[in-house]
Order: C-alpha cells, then structure tokens, then sequence
C-alpha cells in the first residue's frame, strides 16, 4: 500500500477522510501548527517531515504547493502530478462559498485516488516519436506523409523570438498530424519548395492552432502563408468554459490529457541557463536555447493541439448553439481580429511627443504650486518629501495638517478614501485637492500611455495591440498588450487626438447607440419599449417624459428637466443589470449631484415598470431560469455558466443572477457589433476598398478611410451593423451614430493644445 501524507497550511477542520471516501490511508500534517495564522509566511512553517518517506504527497491550497514546488497556481495543477511525488489539490474550503469548485475538486480527487491506486500514470512520449528537422530533405519526406495521411487536419504552431510579428522573427514551427507524433522544424531549412508544400498543406487539411490570433499574424507576416480553414482550440475552450485565465495550453495539458506538465523540463532549463549567464528574464528569449532542447517541448505543442481538438470537437458539435458561436462569431472573428491588429493605430509622432512634453511641463507647474503652499511645506519638512501617488501621506496631508474633514467614503481596509470621487468632494472645501487630482490624472497620462505609445510604434508609425475574443465572461471584446484600447481617458482628448489619420484620410468612429435596451426591449417583445425606438427622438429624454409624465416636448427634456433625464437614464440601466432602489439612488445622486433617496428611486422603478411591463416580465423570467438552471444563453447561443447562483450566502446568489442578465444583453449587443464589423472587412477585402477597420472600442467600430470612401463605407457600415440577425424591432433599426475626423477626438485635440 501507499505511502501517503496529506499537508495542508494549517490545521483546519476538514475531515479529509470523508472527503477523500475514506479509500486510502494518509498522515495529516501542517505547514504551520498554529491555526490562527492568517497568512503562513516562511518564518511560520514548523513542519519537520521526511519527503523519502512517502510515495504521495497530497498539497492542500496554494501555500503548501509554493512551499514544496515552484508552482504557483492550485487551480491550475489540482488533481495533477508535480516533480513526479506531489499531487496539489484545491482547498474545499472554497465549496462552501464558490460552488463552481466542486466539479474541480470531485475530478481532482478522483484522479489523486487513482493515482495513489497505481491506475492512472503520468504519460511521458517516447523521443523518438518527436522529430527535429534541420534539413530540406527530411522536411519534403515529413511534408509529403502529412500530405497524404488520412486525417483532415494537422496541429500547427510557432516558436517566435517576440510577441509581435515586427518585433522579432519565427525561429521554427510545429506540426503534428497523427496521434502521438509530432515535428518542430527549424525555419532555416524552409526553402521555396518546403514553402510551396506547406501552402499545399494548409489548403489540403484543417490547421488547428492553440490562439489561433497569434499565429496567424506570424505565419503571414513572415512566410506569406493562407488558411483557408483553421481551428482553435483555445476558443474552442472558451465554449465550454467562459472564465479568463483557463485557456492556456499548459493549462488545458494538465487538465485534459495524460502528458501533464510536459514543460517542466525546459523551464527549469531556462532557469539554470539564466542563473549560469545571469541573463535577466526581460532580456531572455527562446533564440537562447539550442534546437535539441527545443525540440521536446515545441513538438510537444502541436501534439498537444492535436488531441486537445480531437476532445473537444467532439463534444462542441454536440450543442449547436455553441458551435454556431464558434463557427461564426469565433472563428469568424479571430481572422477579423487578426487583420485588424495588423492594420495598426494610426498614432502621430509628432503629437505624441508635443503632448508629452506639455504634460510634463504642467505636471512639474502644479507640483511646484502644491509644494507652495504652507501646509504643504510643513509636511515635507516633517516627513523628509511628498509624494502625490501615496495614498498613506496624501491621507495624512488632508486630513492631519490641512484639517480637511473625509468624505466618509472608506477603502477595502476601511481607512478614509482619497480616490478621485472623494479628492472632487473635498476640493469644495480647499484648492489643494483639486491640484493634486491634476497631478494624478496628467502623470497617469503621460506614464501610462503617451510614454509606452512612443518607443511602440512601428516604423510605420503605427501601433499594434491586442484584441481579445476570450477575455470577458459576457463576450464583450477585451484588449490587451502594447496598449490597452478600451481603457482610453474619456474626459482628456490628448491620447485619442494623437490617433490621427494620415494625409488624405480620415477617422471614422461608429457608435452603437443604447444598444442594450434595444436588444432587452426586442428579447422581452415589449411593444411599449419597442415603440420609443419606432418613434424616435432622444431615447433618454423619450423615457423621463414618459415615466415622470412631463408637461413638455421630449425635445426640450434636456434642458428643462435635466435631473429627470439623467434619472431616467439612471434606472434604465439599472433596471438592465438588476439593480435595486438604493443602488440606484446612488448612482442617480453621483450623477446629478441632487440627493435622490431610495424611496424616490423606488417610486421610479414602480413607474417604469408599469410603463413597459414585458420587459419586468421578461427580466422576472430570466432571473428565475438562471435560478433554476445555473446558466443562461444569449441569443446568438453563447452559454454563461452561473454555478454561484446556488451558493448558501445569498449576496453572492444575487449577484451572481444579476451578472447573468447582465451578461445576456451586453454579449448580444456586443455580438451585433462585431458581426457588422466582420461583415464590413469582409466586404472592404472583397471589392479592394483601401480603408482600415483598425480597433473595436465598446460598442465603437474605427476606421482610418480615405475621404473618396468616406460615403461608401459609411453606408455599408450601417448595413452591415443593422443587418437583421433576430433582433431588429421592424420600423426601427438599431441606432448608430457616426463622427468624422482627422483624429479620434474629432477636432478637440486641437483646440485642447491651440493648434488651430
């Protein structure tokens, strides 16, 4: 039998023989004997225990797997083998308030059982199954084989030296095109007639990629290359599970295949390499390490690939609304994505540097201000300097020596706020936190874009960033990389004004206009709701006249009612995401600056509902499948998973609901947004237009366009975007407002820095 040890950071009261059916024997130890640790630290461990001694060593929760292992994440290696002894396991602690683990854990104890069983192994490929090729003629004989193999599809994948086609270059690819074999080719010895062959491949079979995106971008860039059909077996993950974070390879090896952590090897590699040449990890790239030592792990991937597609296609063509999803929106939208990073943001050196250096110029104007003042003075005096990032002396200058009275809004740690909502408040009072608020904003500015933009860009002076089809729950697009697009400022034009069109062309932005209540009111077929977008006008406006019954034209809402505008607005998005009275009433009070009480907000709810009443039916009904099922789907198919729905603490039930609706009606306004986007560049390709869809912002689509296809592509941008996909109200397509410009900011840019 077995040796085991089970080791958990600190006493606790989890019977583990229960948890584990009582079908093995085990020692429990502690890292830490005092249970009242919070945090076990490396001074905190008193464990005394001799590894040799056990065969199985079970690590409960993240602080025992960093103690014994290098690794990091328990989710990650739950119910996995680690360094060949230990078997990591999440802590069921999380079952009592996150019931999405339980599947986590009931698979992770099944496989540590029949590991300790001797029932389930590590597997580990013989070498000789992964090749590595150095020369054309083995190239052509492997090309050949996979030519001619019966599988419709091969497993390819790239080993670059960056992570931007412009910034580095393809050091060797891998490709598998059967069970338990696979290649990594050394590029040099791609001629013109491996090439020639190459193409033939992809056009033959199926290329599967693990983030498709990437390689894609790589293997145009650098080769040329078509894919006429590929796969991804990254987004096909994201269908089974929408979660951010769980869709890397190494992750999905672990999970769903026998190979475990198969990179283990080279990272430690890696690890030694860099302690030997006391490289610096920023400076490290895969250029570094000899081709022998490539080859495992890079033909691993594509292996990898290859059995990961063979599960999981077979479990997604089982749901067609996933597959419809995947088909259309992901695929679809990956190759879309892929053309529109390449197209770049057209940035304006000259701008980003004049910006640059007027915003230091400010920064250093209102430091030396701020230092002026008195109380100022005597704190830098006392403390030896000030710094206004630090939110510990910031709170001690407010409030300890400028006297300044808090806002009562607290932190996380309950310590009095000076975020930029409370530095707004207290300026009423005193001018110095309105000039620190300056400062931050300016020095955020400059640091976190105009100084990352500059040294960025590529030759062509634009930029290339990431857009994500997998980085949200909902489905909404996310960004990420050089530069992240949908974090731009809103109330400063300087970054947005530096993206300027080039000579001859010009900045089109489209703007999907309250799209989620358009989508809520055609899902709910509320006539009422619908009716307010036939009749056209300011939607906004349309509903505070409507609900508070307002003696005038809708046109004049604005500007004789506009409390009851903004408060309109307030609860129609509310209502949208499930907020209740007293969310609203804040929100409705931030925003109009009038105290608005939770009664009031109530009373408005009440009159809203009774002026659209399918759509409080709909949203009753919604919240009750999600209640009931634990998940939900969109309308064009996307399932979100909501396993917290049957959490015992029902603020994160409620929660939990409220994120459900949430997601339905902005995945599906998303979704419009990114079809008529694919159809546009589908369309621009087809007929040789010369514009550049080059970033989805929100519920934005930008384009740089030459100004003779301004009119055009405006047009069929609206086509495209208002196409009837299910979801238009007849009479009334969905609304799309359009700005035209040399620059993002559409002019204001301009006057912000008087350059007119």
């Amino acid at each position: 039998m077995a040796k085991v040890a089970v080791i958990e950071s600190k006493p606790s009261r989890n019977d583990y023989v229960k948890l584990f059916n009582n079908e093995f024997e085990f020692d429990r130890l502690a890292l830490c004997s005092d249970p009242t640790v919070k945090k076990v630290l490396k001074r905190d461990v008193d464990l005394e225990i001799e590894i040799d001694n056990y065969d199985w060593i079970i690590l409960i929760g993240s602080e025992a797997l960093k103690h014994f292992t290098k690794e990091n994440s328990v989710t990650e290696y739950s119910g996995r083998v680690v360094n060949d002894k230990y078997l990591p396991v999440i802590n069921p602690a999380m079952l009592t308030f996150k019931p999405e683990a339980k599947k986590t854990w009931e698979e992770s104890c099944e496989n540590i059982k029949k590991y300790i069983a001797g029932e389930l192994k590590q597997a580990k490929l013989d070498k000789d199954k992964m090749y590595g090729i150095t020369e054309s003629s083995d190239l052509y004989v492997f090309l050949d084989n996979a030519l001619n193999h019966d599988n419709d599809f091969i497993a390819l994948d790239s080993e670059t030296t960056g992570l931007y086609p412009r910034d580095g270059y393809m050091l060797g690819i891998s490709l598998s095109y059967e069970d338990d074999h696979g290649a990594y080719i050394d590029c040099d010895c791609i001629d013109e007639k491996a090439e020639k062959l190459l193409q033939q491949l992809f056009d033959k079979k199926r290329v599967v990629f693990h983030n498709a995106k990437f390689d894609l971008q790589w293997f145009q860039y650098h080769f040329n290359f078509k894919f006429p059909r590929f796969e991804d077996t990254m987004l096909m993950h994201y269908m089974f599970d929408e979660n951010p974070g769980t869709h890397g390879l190494k992750t999905l090896a672990l999970k769903h295949t026998d190979y475990g952590d198969y990179e283990a090897e080279l990272d430690n590699w890696i690890t030694d390499f860099r302690k030997r040449t006391g490289i610096l990890k920023a400076s490290f790239d895969y250029s570094m390490i000899p081709f022998d030592v490539m080859v495992h792990y890079a033909a691993m991937d594509a292996i990898v690939t290859f059995l990961l597609f063979q599960k999981f296609e077979k479990a997604i063509v089982k749901n067609e609304k996933l597959t419809w999803v995947y088909k259309n929106i992901l695929i679809e939208g990956c190759r879309f994505l892929s053309q529109v990073e390449d197209n770049g943001v057209p940035f304006d050196s000259f701008r980003l540097e004049k910006a640059q250096k007027i915003m230091q110029e400010d920064i250093d104007n209102a430091v030396e201000k701020l230092q002026s003042y008195p109380e100022v003075k005597a704190f830098i005096k006392a403390k030896g300097g000030f710094n206004p990032n630090s939110t510990v002396q910031l709170r001690s200058l407010l409030f300890d020596y400028i006297g300044l009275t808090p806002t009562g809004k607290k932190t996380g740690t309950g310590a009095d706020s000076t975020d930029a909502e409370s530095l707004q408040k207290l300026a009423e009072d005193h001018e110095i936190p309105a000039l620190i608020l300056e400062v931050r904003q300016k020095v955020k500015i400059k640091t976190t874009y105009l100084d990352k933009i500059i040294p960025n860009l590529d030759m062509d002076g634009r930029l290339r960033t990431n857009f994500n089809l997998h980085g949200t729950t909902s489905g909404r697009l996310s960004s990420s990389g050089k530069l992240n697009m949908q974090q731009l400022p809103r109330d400063n034009p300087t970054v947005k004004g530096c993206i300027k069109a080039k000579e001859g062309n010009v900045i089109v932005a489209m703007d999907l206009t309250t799209a989620e209540v358009y989508c809520a009111a055609k899902l709910a077929d509320d006539k009422n709701l619908m009716k307010v977008f036939k009749d056209g006008g300011n939607f906004h406006s349309t509903i505070a006249k409507q609900v508070f019954r307002l003696p005038c034209e809708v046109e004049d809402v604005a500007e004789h009612y506009s409390i009851e505008r903004q408060q309109a607005k307030a609860v129609t998005f509310g209502i949208m995401y499930g907020a209740g009275p007293a969310k609203i009433s804040e929100q409705v009070t931030k925003d109009s600056g009038k105290y608005f009480s939770p009664a009031e907000a109530k009373g408005v709810i009440d009159d809203y509902f009774e002026a659209f009443p399918k759509l409080k039916a709909w949203l009753s009904n919604t919240q009750k499948f999600i209640q009931a099922n634990g998940f939900i789907y969109s309308h064009f198919g996307r399932k979100r998973r909501l396993p917290n729905v049957f959490s015992s603490d029902k603020g994160i039930a409620s929660h939990e609901v409220r994120s459900g609706v949430n997601a339905l009606v902005q995945s599906v306004a998303s979704d419009v947004n990114l079809l008529g986007a694919i159809d546009m560049q589908k369309y621009i390709i087809k007929t040789g237009m010369k514009a550049k869809i080059f970033a989805l912002v929100h519920d934005s689509i930008l384009a740089e366009v030459p100004k003779d296809e301004v009119e055009l592509y405006s047009k069929k941008l609206l086509e495209f975007v208002q196409a009837d996909r299910g979801l238009s109200i007849p009479g009334a397509p969905i609304g799309c407002d359009f700005d035209i410009g040399g620059d993002y900011s559409m002019g204001k840019f301009e006057k912000f820095y008087d350059l007119a």
